[in-house]
């Protein structure tokens, strides 16, 4: 949610790490944020300047935090280069995200971005929401997201149109509520900081038990429909060359599989189109670490 201290919150993360001897890999990627409390391993500020951005296209500050991230989002690979060179020697990589929601929710970059690395390491997205906004039933207090009967209650007391429509809502609310997880943190004294990362390890077991397997399955239909193409293309190419002699066979197959590799290695090519050189890091290729999101 913008506005309601990520940033701050982030502060308190690497800090707290810090404190533990267990330094996190930082991505900074707002490229609105003016000053950082922390310094990140890797900051979209040092590649795309977002005053710019809006200036060449004409944007208002949410277009331009969108297209910034757009572009930031051709060269990603390189990103995931360098942290998997670094994911040996770390146990968190965390992320501080722009506070516009629609990034992460409906925009190609947002989705590119969680997809790559929710594809190689177990990831957590924390929803930070700051403490005046917990205060009515419309933006529902912790306690008021765990007990129906008592959220209940407080919208009777609530005469407004809004308590109105979360009324109509709240049975589909508790059961969406049921699977996710709530903990109290303040960024200011890093009270609840190790609730929080119980919380963070309990969605990694979540990873790696429904979504990992998930993800291979969907990996693997992937593979299944490409080799479907495949071979439908070649008997295609053999009925119409009238093909009948092994060997014709043999040199044809392997023509094919060919050009589809070739070809698949121009399509991979193209999402990367704009590169340039990040600070160079050392390590060994593993993947041990857990990404944050804030």
């Amino acid at each position: 949610m913008a506005g309601s201290g990520k940033t701050t919150f982030m502060q308190r993360l690497n800090a707290h790490l810090h404190s533990v001897k267990k330094p996190p890999y930082v991505l900074n990627l707002d490229p609105a944020v003016s000053q950082l409390p922390f310094t990140a391993n890797i900051d979209i500020r040092d590649t795309v300047n977002y005053k710019e951005v809006m200036k060449q296209y004409n944007l208002g500050p949410n277009g331009g935090i969108l297209t910034s991230l757009n572009l930031f989002t051709t060269k990603f690979d390189q990103v995931l280069e360098f942290i998997s060179k670094r994911a040996p020697t770390l146990e968190h990589i965390i992320v501080d995200t722009p506070g516009q929601i629609e990034i992460f929710t409906w925009s190609a970059s947002g989705a590119i971005i969680t997809d790559a690395m929710a594809a190689t390491y177990p990831c957590a997205v924390a929803y930070v929401i700051d403490t005046p906004r917990t205060t009515s039933p419309a933006t529902f207090m912790m306690k008021w997201m765990t007990d129906f009967e008592t959220f209940q209650q407080a919208l009777q007391k609530d005469s407004s149109y809004m308590s109105s429509l979360m009324n109509s809502m709240c049975l589909v609310l508790e059961e969406f509520y049921k699977h996710l997880r709530v903990v109290g943190v303040s960024a200011i004294t890093g009270a609840g900081m190790d609730e929080f990362f119980n919380a963070v390890d309990e969605a990694v077991k979540e990873y790696e038990t429904v979504y990992k397997p998930e993800l291979e399955k969907l990996i693997q239909k992937k593979a299944e429909r490409q080799e479907d193409k495949k071979q439908a293309q070649l008997t295609k190419l053999m009925k119409d060359m009238d093909v009948t002699e092994s060997s014709s066979k043999a040199g044809l197959i392997e023509l094919l599989e060919n050009t589809l590799s070739l070809a698949d290695k121009r399509s991979r090519d193209t999402n990367y189109e704009s590169k340039k050189e990040f600070d160079n890091h050392t390590g060994e290729d593993k993947n041990n670490a857990t990404f944050v999101y804030v």
